[in-house]
């Protein structure tokens, strides 16, 4: 099938293209936003999905469901066949499967710790290596959906933004390595968006607390339940699930995409802030978001870093 695939934005020119791409973690979100976007736009789309409830919702015309769960060996295998069996050519992997908790480094369980490395990115990499053939024999292109949290860890986020941070460094490193053989590796970093998978970061970071110890919820306590409202708060204000869709269709399809593309004011203010600003200004910013969050009895006792007198995000 040969279609016309134009580009997002009229700065750029149309690019004619066809073929296939694959998107993980695709039941909800934004990965199922970016499959109906890029199967809008003429690609055929395997999506990724772990339930067939999830499959019978997302399936649709140019989006084939396949049950993927990327921590399972077996379903990855399952999916590079399938891609194989494909006669149009891989043109993007879109590694976007994850799961959010935000805890203090200290009080959470490192099993916790090794799940969400195993899907936020041994898993990508278990994709990626098993689909790297099929992109190379089509000068194909990896489109790794990271976070703002991947450039900037706040208090709480060292679990998630560990997972992030890492797959930045691992597309650094793939970048540098693919560019020789014909293969672009690009990074998407949202910041607040308006998703199940926010809903459900909140949900399981305030299970987590909850089972935290005595000394623990003294220690954190009130710092995760700032965090949450902060988060809550953010999100709310947050870019759709279908803006970010349109800036992942456009590093599938742009003749000549950018390393990194931002999502969102907070992305690109935090992004912006990280180059410029000294770690203790940053921290002192990051105290200074965090404090009308506290819960009030507690407010008093989080006041150690100084309020800046005319800085806020």
């Amino acid at each position: 099938m040969s279609t016309v695939i134009r580009m997002t934005t009229s700065s750029e020119p149309s690019v004619e293209t066809c073929g296939c791409v694959v998107v993980t973690g695709a039941s909800t979100g934004i990965g199922a936003a970016s499959a109906r976007e890029l199967a809008r736009q003429g690609f055929q789309v395997l999506a990724g999905v772990r339930r067939e409830q999830d499959a019978d919702a997302l399936r649709a015309l140019r989006i084939e469901p396949v049950i993927l769960d990327i921590t399972q060996p077996d379903h990855v295998a399952d999916l590079a066949a399938r891609v194989r069996s494909e006669p149009m050519a891989l043109r993007a992997l879109v590694n976007n499967a994850a799961i959010s908790i935000n805890a203090p480094v200290e009080a959470l369980p490192l099993d916790e710790w090794r799940r969400l490395f195993e899907v936020n990115l041994f898993g990508h990499i278990a994709v990626t290596q098993a689909l790297l053939p099929a992109l190379l024999r089509s000068s194909g292109r990896v489109i790794n959906i990271s976070s703002v949290g991947g450039r900037v860890a706040m208090a709480t986020f060292g679990p998630y933004g560990g997972t992030k941070f890492a797959l930045e460094a691992v597309s650094d490193a793939l970048r540098r390595e693919l560019a020789p053989l014909g293969v672009r590796v690009v990074v998407v970093e949202p910041g607040g968006v308006r998703t199940e998978m926010g809903d459900r970061g909140i949900a399981a970071t305030s299970r987590l607390a909850a089972a935290m110890s005595p000394e623990h919820q003294d220690r954190y306590g009130s710092l995760v339940q700032a965090v949450n409202a902060l988060t809550a708060a953010g999100t709310g204000r947050g870019k759709s699930a279908d803006d970010v869709a349109r800036v992942i269709a456009k590093a599938v399809t742009a003749r000549k995409p950018r390393t990194r593309y931002t999502v969102g004011r907070d992305a690109a203010l935090l992004t912006r802030l990280s180059r410029v600003l000294p770690d203790s200004m940053l921290d002192r910013v990051s105290a200074a978001a965090l404090r009308p969050h506290y819960p009030k009895a507690t407010t008093a006792r989080n006041q150690s870093v100084p309020p800046l007198s005319s800085t806020s995000v």
